[in-house]
């Protein structure tokens, strides 16, 4: 008899979660869809608890249209920072998505508005498909994620900018499902210069810590900044130094946006976006 039981529930958030409470040694993710990707990072960054070692094989466009998502992928990065996660992009299809531990596997099927892990404990049977799928992602490349960790980014914004930035910040991105700047949120810079504007930052400072920290370079922030001054989002005004030319402090620059709560200024920003 099966120690182990199938799952049936409505999102695909409880069975993710259900597998990382379940899971000692190694999880093997093969195969998930872009909302399984999504859940699992949101599942294991609230997970509380040893996290089990996450090993994900995607499909590269799949994984890469996630990651474009900076909620997302900041959270990833953390987990890629702390050894818990790692990610590879799978050469061959696979025929289903699947849930792998040394002593379980999981087939993920939806159906309708239900999502299901068809389960199976068969030592012989468990045991190959570890080993095969084992071997696939020793196999795959790696997973370039190129955004910078979401705690490396608040602790940097906070010690470079300033905590009430750092505040902002995380209002603005709490306020939001997705940050992708493509009409469904702001992207990450947007964000960035929103928040320095609210705060009277230099361009140059919050470019920097930009740079820095990688989330762009200096000339896509000033390109961005291009582009909100002319739409009326921020105003800049010039502040003399004593070598070289004025640097550039951000203001806000609509009344709406000024008399916004920091929870609202995203909501306000994407109105007059778009």
């Amino acid at each position: 008899m099966s120690t182990k039981s199938n799952l049936l529930e409505t999102q695909i958030e409880d069975i993710l979660a259900a597998a990382l409470e379940e899971t000692d040694g190694e999880l093997l993710i093969v195969d998930p869809s872009a909302e399984a990707i999504e859940s699992l990072v949101e599942v294991a960054t609230a997970f509380e608890g040893d996290l089990p070692t996450m090993r994900m094989i995607a499909d590269e466009s799949v994984l890469k249209g996630v990651m474009d998502d900076f909620i997302v992928a900041s959270n990833a990065a953390d987990l890629i920072d702390a050894g818990t996660l790692s990610m590879r992009t799978a050469e061959e299809s696979v025929d289903n998505s699947l849930l792998v531990t040394s002593d379980a596997v999981r087939a993920v099927v939806s159906a309708g508005d239900r999502v299901a892990a068809l389960t199976t404990d068969d030592e012989a049977f468990v045991e190959s498909a570890f080993d095969a799928y084992t071997e696939l992602w020793e196999a795959a490349p790696d997973f370039k994620l190129r955004t910078p960790p979401i705690s490396r980014v608040r602790e940097t914004l906070d010690s470079d900018i300033g905590e009430a930035s750092r505040s902002d910040f995380d209002s603005v991105l709490a306020s939001l499902e997705t940050a992708r700047g493509d009409g469904e949120g702001l992207d990450e810079v947007t964000i960035s210069l929103l928040v320095a504007a609210k705060n009277d930052v230099l361009l140059y400072d919050i470019s920097k810590w930009g740079e820095d920290v990688g989330i762009a370079s200096k000339a896509t922030f000033s390109r961005t900044k291009t582009k909100l001054e002319d739409m009326g989002l921020i105003d800049t005004e010039k502040v003399p130094i004593d070598v070289g030319r004025p640097r550039l402090r951000l203001k806000l620059g609509d009344d709406q946006l000024k008399s916004a709560n920091t929870d609202q200024l995203a909501s306000v920003a994407m109105s007059m976006l778009n």
